[in-house]
């Protein structure tokens, strides 16, 4: 044992001070860690959310082209088994833009169809969110084999810029 002038050994006479506070500053790191960890599950579950969000406005787009291009196939006339090309046409619906920039001009369509489809998507509260009446558009190209392209934008209110799902079909 290690004893100094005084007659006291060093581990009873300085053991003691040394340690005090210790405990608190384990307990307060302890705490850190744990808010850290909470912190992060919510970071998480908070992502998770906006993923489900989006993939359910992506199948709602996918099932709003899926439903135009049915009521193109099934309401275009025919003349002796071969499409008619102008009743074709009938169902193009703001021919300029890009899809990229979701921001669609033109003629709308003629067809009754095509107008109710485009107000249902932009329907507020069961439509696509942030979606306008500019933001689909129905191309047809007939040079091209009677193509068919369907674009549907929709903008959440934290994305930064619009989604766009298209849809390309080619009526027979």
């Amino acid at each position: 044992m290690l004893v100094n002038m005084t007659g006291k050994d060093f581990c009873t006479a300085t053991g003691g001070r040394g340690q005090r506070g210790v405990f608190l500053i384990e307990a307060l790191i302890g705490i850190l860690i744990f808010s850290l960890g909470i912190l992060s599950l919510v970071a998480i579950q908070t992502a998770a959310m906006s993923a489900q969000n989006d993939a359910q406005f992506r199948i709602e787009a996918a099932n709003y082209a899926d439903q135009i291009m049915s009521q193109i196939w099934l309401n275009v006339k025919r003349n002796s088994g071969t499409v008619d090309t102008v009743s074709l046409g009938d169902f193009q619906h703001q021919a300029t833009g890009a899809a990229s920039s979701c921001d669609f001009s033109g003629d709308t369509a003629a067809n009754a169809l095509v107008a109710a489809w485009s107000g249902l998507i932009a329907q507020a509260g069961t439509g696509l969110p942030g979606s306008t009446a500019a933001m689909h558009q129905i191309l047809v190209d007939t040079a091209a084999y009677n193509k068919v392209t369907v674009t549907v934008c929709w903008k959440s209110p934290l994305d930064a810029g619009p989604h766009h799902h298209t849809l390309v079909s080619f009526i027979n």
